[in-house]
Parts: C-alpha cells; sequence; structure tokens
C-alpha cells in the first residue's frame, strides 16, 4: 500500500491539513488499513521535499493546509495510469516458513499448514461476514469499503487453497524425504574470526 501516492491522489481533489487527510483516507479505503497521523506528516514532509506538495500557513484554528504541486499531479496521473507491479521473489513469511519447516529435521510441517489453515479460515469467516454486511454498497464509502474487503477474502481464499496444495505436496512423499542435515562444507565467505592478543 502506498501512503504517499494515496495522500498525493487526495490532495489533487483540494488543499487538506493533516488529520484531513488522515479521515479521508480511512473513508475512502474502508477503514482497513489505519494509517496514523505522525505517518501522515512524516510523508507530506518527504513529499514537500520531493517537491510534490507545498505547505500553506496556518488558518485561524491553527490547521496547516498542503497543497499538490504540478510535479505532484503529473505524479498522481503516472500512479493512477501504471499498474500494479507485484515484485517478483517478495518474501512471503508463510511460504518461507513453511519451506524451511519442511526441510528441517524434527518439525511436523503438516502442523504448521493445520495451524495456518484454522487461522485462514477464522479470518476468511470474518472477512466474509463483513462483506455480507457490505453487500449492497448504497454510496461511494460503502463501495470502497467492499472494494477492499473483497481484495482480502479473495487474497485469503488464495492462502487457504495454497495451504490445500502444500499439503498435497508434503503427503505425496515421506514424511523426513525433504529433511535437510547442515551441509558440511562451509561457504567460503564469512566474518573471520577475531583474533586475540
Amino acid at each position: 500500500m502506498s501512503v504517499r501516492q494515496s495522500l498525493l491522489a487526495i490532495l489533487d481533489q483540494g488543499p487538506c491539513y493533516g488529520y484531513q487527510l488522515r479521515a479521508e483516507f480511512e473513508r475512502r479505503t474502508g477503514a482497513t488499513w489505519p494509517v496514523n497521523v505522525g505517518q501522515i506528516y512524516n510523508t507530506l514532509e518527504r513529499l514537500e521535499r520531493d517537491g510534490l506538495v507545498s505547505r500553506d500557513e496556518a488558518d485561524d484554528q491553527g490547521h496547516v493546509f498542503w497543497r499538490i504541486t504540478a510535479d505532484g499531479r503529473a505524479a498522481v496521473a503516472a500512479w493512477l495510469s501504471a499498474p500494479v507491479v507485484r515484485a517478483p521473489g517478495a518474501r512471503d513469511e508463510l511460504a518461507v516458513k513453511l519451506a524451511l519447516a519442511a526441510t528441517l529435521p524434527g518439525v511436523d510441517a503438516a502442523e504448521i499448514i493445520r495451524t495456518q489453515r484454522r487461522a485462514a479460515d477464522a479470518q476468511l469467516a470474518a472477512l466474509r461476514d463483513e462483506g455480507r454486511s457490505d453487500a449492497s454498497p448504497d454510496g461511494p464509502e460503502a463501495l470502497a469499503r467492499s472494494l477492499v474487503t473483497d481484495a482480502m477474502i479473495f487474497a485469503a481464499e488464495a492462502e487457504v487453497r495454497w495451504l490445500d496444495h502444500a499439503e498435497q505436496r508434503l503427503r505425496a512423499h515421506p514424511r523426513h524425504a525433504f529433511e535437510l542435515a547442515l551441509a558440511s562444507e562451509r561457504p567460503r565467505r564469512g566474518r573471520p574470526a577475531k583474533v586475540r592478543a
């Protein structure tokens, strides 16, 4: 999720102050990813440093409004028109955990899958309950929330499918077929030992 680009897109609609940006971000994303106000102000300062926003003087109530610059508008247009590219080889903690578990002697990878599936099923049930309450979006805020909830449901369903796939792959082999002992050959590189005098 790009807080930076999201704030720029909101500012493209008109000047806002920090708490207002936070409220607009939550309103437009269904409050599914809360952003703290400190992150908002840190991001605004970086955007200002990069010439994408400018800061106005404080108003009578002490609100400092931020305005998007021409470069900021160009950045928003570029972001909105470009596809989101998922990084190849991005670290997926669950995939790494299961891959390691499958190769570690004495670790029950099947139990890790069962534990994860229970958690994923519970998350999926909660998301589906939430999705049912968003079933008929009456306005733009409800629609935004339902779009984000749907994406989270699809991701949870994909995780459950992957767990099923991983379980089948593990079941097709004897339990200890992939256990790896530490390699006896040591890598050539590494931190040399300190020599004590």
